[in-house]
């Protein structure tokens, strides 16, 4: 629905309803107009008549002076929280049996060890629900159970593949002089792994969920183990005092009900994933993006804030530092964060309710390396004119005296809080790029084993960082994937 019919739309809509709508297949330019329309809606629907006897509510004029932003003094300063958190690293009371002694796949037995005990039980399932499907015609001789040992064996394979790309599985294998490499014949006969990769399952096919439930979870073939492995990731690390809150985006171009496609995103189509990483990139905290985000959303917050609440859950009171984009950013998850221990910077958008008037592009016509800022409270927000108007929001910074700033060359100089911003803003994307380095997804038609295999990537990554934060050294080229 383009923008102006949706606005003529929702003027006979409530607001509720409108958060009701079900847009299955939204992108992020989709679901930020959804929030914007939200917004509007609450503000240009009439109020609900108060009770004869309670108190009157507050004027429009009130609420305009409790949001209202004041130009900078002399004697604003940032109203930052302490970092009060662990040391970052691994958590030794919830692993004290690990030491820069232990192996590379210690660490990454404390991720997978439940994992690997789903992946056993629901592929023999899913392998005898087949069979049982079949004909009595049609019925050959029947593969024995898997083991736990080959269950091994087979992600030894898998990880080693990431480190060495062929065109076909069956080049692996291949005895040619060109392509011959030992290592895969003899960990694994080629049929055996074709059959656990075909039948890899994770969820019982039997007990499927109600469709029409209002409640039904779209992830349910593989929420145990995303669920798993995420609870892992916060259970055994400490993260650093700075945090980025981003979205990646799992390449896949089948059918699934959830996919998505962003123009601006390198990959283009695929699965979203939301993710909380600190600066090693370890990924402390991450969600599927399954279409149904406004249900994180209420008369009082946007999808978009209800996301970053979800993702902050387990870092609050702490003090940690978090950064984000514009896409999520608006003064009230600022306060929001605030409330809840956590620092923030991030750009936001001069259209976002609660944002000043006086400050966006129309009303001042600022010059290359002009610096603006309006102070409200405990946070500060920064207008620097470089090729265009950048507004950040940030309670981290003293806010910066108003200005020309130019060098000799007649660049703008960048003021404190752009440059901590640029530095720290990229860590999702910096652990998006470590995981891919030595990805081992496979080209195939089920959106289920193309995200488990992204999530063991994450799972890889996270056991490296581990592995390193206690001491360990790697002693081979191929560092975590090859050791594992």
């Amino acid at each position: 629905m383009e923008t102006q019919k949706r606005a003529r739309y929702s003027k006979s809509m409530e607001s509720p309803e409108i958060v009701e709508i079900l847009m299955e297949d939204e992108s992020d330019e989709e679901l930020e107009e959804l929030n914007e329309l939200i917004e509007g809606s609450q503000n240009a629907s009439p109020s609900v008549s108060s009770p004869p006897h309670s108190p009157p509510s507050p004027s429009s004029d009130e609420e305009e002076i409790e949001i209202e932003f004041r130009h900078r003094t002399g004697t604003d300063t940032a109203g930052i929280h302490d970092f009060t958190g662990l040391p970052h690293g691994i958590k030794q009371s919830a692993v004290p049996n690990i030491s820069p002694e232990s192996s590379p796949f210690t660490i990454f037995f404390l991720f997978f060890r439940q994992i690997f005990v789903i992946l056993l039980r629901e592929t023999n399932r899913y392998f005898h629900q087949y069979v049982a499907s079949l004909d009595e015609a049609d019925i050959t001789a029947q593969q024995p159970d898997i083991t736990m040992e080959e269950m091994y064996r087979f992600f030894a394979v898998i990880i080693q593949m990431g480190h060495d790309q062929r065109d076909c599985l069956k080049d692996y294998w291949s005895t040619e002089e060109q392509y011959f490499t030992p290592f895969y014949s003899n960990t694994m006969v080629r049929d055996r792994f074709f059959h656990i990769l075909r039948f890899l399952h994770f969820e019982n096919n039997d007990n499927p969920l109600n469709r029409d439930d209002p409640h039904y979870d779209r992830l349910w073939k593989i929420r145990n183990v995303s669920d798993t492995l995420n609870n892992k990731f916060y259970e055994l690390y400490n993260p650093t005092e700075h945090l980025a809150v981003h979205e990646v985006i799992v390449l896949f171009k089948c059918r699934v009900i959830f996919w998505q496609y962003i123009p601006k995103k390198h990959k283009r189509f695929g699965i979203k994933i939301y993710k909380l990483c600190d600066a090693l990139g370890y990924t402390y905290d991450m969600f599927v993006y399954i279409g149904k985000q406004r249900l994180l959303a209420t008369q009082e917050i946007s999808a978009t804030h209800g996301t970053v609440l979800e993702l902050v859950r387990r870092v609050e009171g702490l003090g940690h530092k978090l950064y984000v984009d514009s896409y999520f950013s608006s003064p009230a998850l600022f306060d929001d964060l605030f409330g809840k221990i956590i620092n923030c910077c991030r750009t936001v958008r001069n259209d976002r309710r609660g944002m000043p008037k006086d400050i966006s592009s129309r009303a001042m016509k600022s010059k290359k390396g002009d610096i603006i800022t309006r102070v409200r409270g405990n946070k500060s927000i920064v207008c620097w004119k470089d090729k265009r108007d950048v507004y950040v929001l940030t309670n981290m910074h003293t806010p910066p005296v108003e200005g020309n700033f130019c060098d000799e060359s007649g660049h703008a100089v960048k003021p404190r809080v752009i440059e901590d911003y640029n530095a720290h803003m990229g860590y999702v994307d910096k652990s998006d790029r470590m995981v891919n380095s030595y990805g081992i997804a496979r080209r195939t038609w089920k959106w289920t084993k193309k995200l488990f295999f992204h999530l063991t990537d994450m799972a890889i990554l996270n056991a490296f960082l581990l592995h390193k934060a206690c001491g360990g050294k790697m002693t081979q080229k191929g560092q975590g994937g090859s050791h594992l």
